[in-house]
């Protein structure tokens, strides 16, 4: 699925393709009429995980479009990204997407939310930068996946899976947590830059599409009025979510929505065409996420995925290395930082606590190390952020965001496991 993403195969089309090459090779039937009851099917599996995916996500997918293309419409993103590189100057654009997104993400709002709301803007900050727009997807991906979604305190599930299994809390080894991410912050941005460097000295510059947000010199909302939507979706999604979880991040948005639409009623232009085009945005970024989802459904149903799971917790040596390596390439496996958890922690936490590992240690290393191969080609947060929002191609698009989603947060799982091997934090 890998090889056929990268070659631009659409997912609607890959993913239940694989999912059939899988059953095929391990004895799965293909329809449930031809199957024994209650065992795992082709069909079957694929559309409840993707089923299941879209009634639980579709929502804030929804919401979230909306928010990204009303920000558009209203100027609100134009505002923001133009007082942006005022203050930080033309150099430090892809830094005010980065911030965007790390402040979101830390905030609690779900990664596929951030992406819709930040790209509006990114897509200004670029196009008066002149940088090649193929590095905003890394730029995203950079500033919600990385530093900032697997870090002490950070409401993300990713962070809190492992307390279910641990009996740790949202906080374990903060003190390692700061390092890394600082780690991950600044060697990321620094590779970041150097990245788009490198291609504005080949002479590669923005190239402007005719569904951009337009520049124009139409008369903006003051930048605080495009900020403060974002600032009410951070401030009720961090109030509600311990109440509300993954349904605080619904009056979030529709709270951003509604923001925009008092704030700044007199710069919209056209609202219904925006609210149109981000359900329609909607809807291709949800399939092609439910698409890889339902994938992991056929995937998880296979016996040689049992036997990798079971090698993968079986790992000699330290604890922390096989905790790191089993979530890691579970992770890869699913597409799914949370799934790597999800499948590995029941197995190795009370097996890893009882061998007298410092849960606190094994917490953090395991929320890091599952944000490092989730981000393959095939991971649907990748997919939907470089093909239904930025409208790029894999092969455009995918190597920046793979140095910085994958090999960064690898380097990351490492230092944290000699920092905590050097009893820092523990």
């Amino acid at each position: 699925m890998v090889v056929l993403t990268l070659r631009g195969m659409n997912l609607l089309l890959a993913a239940p393709l694989c999912a059939l090459f899988v059953a095929l090779f391990s004895g799965i039937s293909i329809f449930p009429q031809t199957a024994p009851d209650g065992s795992a099917t082709l069909l079957g599996n694929y559309m409840n995980s993707f089923a299941d995916f879209v009634a639980s996500w579709f929502p804030m997918f929804l919401l979230g479009a909306i928010f990204g293309k009303v920000m558009e419409d209203s100027g609100s993103a134009q505002s923001v990204s133009r007082w942006v590189i005022g203050k930080l100057g033309m150099n430090r654009a892809v830094l005010a997407i980065v911030l965007a997104c790390a402040v979101l993400t830390y905030g609690g709002v779900s990664l596929f939310v951030v992406a819709f709301s930040v790209y509006p803007m990114a897509v200004s900050l670029f196009k008066e930068a002149n940088l090649p727009r193929r590095f905003i997807p890394a730029a995203l991906g950079f500033g919600s996946v990385t530093f900032t979604m697997t870090s002490a305190g950070s409401p993300e599930i990713q962070n809190w899976i492992p307390i279910e299994y641990l009996g740790t809390s949202p906080y374990a080894g903060w003190e390692v947590s700061i390092i890394v991410a600082i780690f991950l912050f600044s060697g990321g941005y620094y590779w970041l830059k150097r990245m788009i460097a490198k291609a504005v000295e080949r002479g590669e510059v923005f190239e402007e599409r005719a569904d951009d947000p337009e520049i124009t010199e139409r008369e903006l909302p003051h930048p605080l009025m495009g900020i403060l939507p974002l600032f009410i979706v951070l401030a009720i999604s961090f109030s509600l979510h311990d109440v509300l979880e993954q349904s605080a991040l619904i009056i979030a948005l529709l709270g951003g929505v509604l923001s925009i639409l008092l704030l700044n009623r007199t710069y919209m232009q056209e609202t219904s065409k925006a609210m149109s085009e981000g359900t329609t945005g909607a809807l291709v970024a949800i399939g092609n996420t439910a698409a890889v989802v339902g994938f992991g459904g056929v995937a998880k149903a296979s016996p040689a995925f049992d036997q990798a799971v079971q090698a993968m917790t079986d790992l000699p040596g330290s604890p922390l290395i096989g905790g790191a390596i089993a979530v890691s390439v579970i992770a890869g496996l699913t597409g799914s930082a949370s799934g790597g958890q999800v499948i590995a922690l029941p197995i190795l936490g009370p097996h890893y606590l009882d061998m007298g590992v410092n849960s606190e240690a094994l917490h953090r290393t395991v929320a890091i190390s599952s944000g490092a191969l989730d981000s393959l080609p095939h991971n649907g947060y990748v997919v939907t952020t470089i093909r239904a929002i930025a409208g790029e191609t894999h092969q455009r698009a995918y190597w920046a965001m793979g140095a910085v989603t994958v090999v960064l947060p690898v380097l990351g799982a490492i230092l944290a496991i000699i920092l905590f091997s050097m009893n820092i934090g523990i």
